[in-house]
């Protein structure tokens, strides 16, 4: 099992700090303005007027909006990686439960409160409505080799499909929970917890 290649790439990487800030200027008002209007209404040139930005600062990272709300969805699988790691500093070593937990609260957290998160997330809903695979792919990856090393496991096929699986069913929860309360019901999350304990304490103990 091949782990996922990142989806965006930009037109022009950013070199000096000047063109970093920029860069970020964009995506957060990219971010804002998702939460705002929506993306069918999200254009660039509402993008660079939000950020402070000439058009062409825009189009010299981005072809089109969908790539920005790709390069939105990289940076959120970023500070969320970030995030997990964070928290997992002062857990103990192979405790897939502390993981577990770290993983779930994070996206959680991410999820009500990340400007943007919750049209693009990591990159599956856009188009809206539009639920792709891919993205599932790439944060199992993504968290098979940043715990891998935690949990004392090799990165190995079975260890990426069972984050895989992991990952598949905590999304299909997470969107029940969120359709069913705005802040994400605790209940059918507390459901979702049982789930994944049972399971991956089945594969990992």
């Amino acid at each position: 099992m091949k782990p996922v290649p990142h989806a965006t790439t930009l037109r022009r990487a950013p070199v000096q700090r000047r063109s970093a800030e920029r860069l970020t200027r964009i995506l957060d008002a990219c971010a804002d303005l998702l939460d705002e209007v929506g993306y069918d209404a999200l254009s660039t040139r509402a993008v660079a007027q939000r950020a402070g930005v000439p058009i062409g600062s825009v189009y010299r990272f981005f072809g089109n909006k969908r790539q920005m709300a790709d390069a939105l969805a990289q940076r959120n699988l970023d500070r969320y990686a970030d995030r997990v790691t964070a928290r997992l500093k002062d857990a103990r070593p192979g405790d897939w439960r502390a993981a577990m937990d770290a993983v779930l609260d994070e996206y959680l957290a991410m999820k009500r409160t990340a400007p943007g998160f919750s049209l693009v997330d990591f990159g599956n809903q856009i188009p809206v409505g539009a639920r792709q695979g891919e993205p599932n792919h790439r944060v199992a990856d993504r968290l098979t080799d940043l715990l891998a090393g935690f949990l004392g496991r090799d990165p190995d096929d079975d260890l990426r499909r069972t984050f895989l699986i992991a990952v598949e069913t905590a999304d299909t929860l997470v969107q029940l929970a969120f359709r069913v309360e705005p802040q994400g019901d605790e209940r059918i999350i507390g459901e979702m917890r049982e789930m994944l304990r049972c399971y991956l304490g089945r594969v990992l103990d």
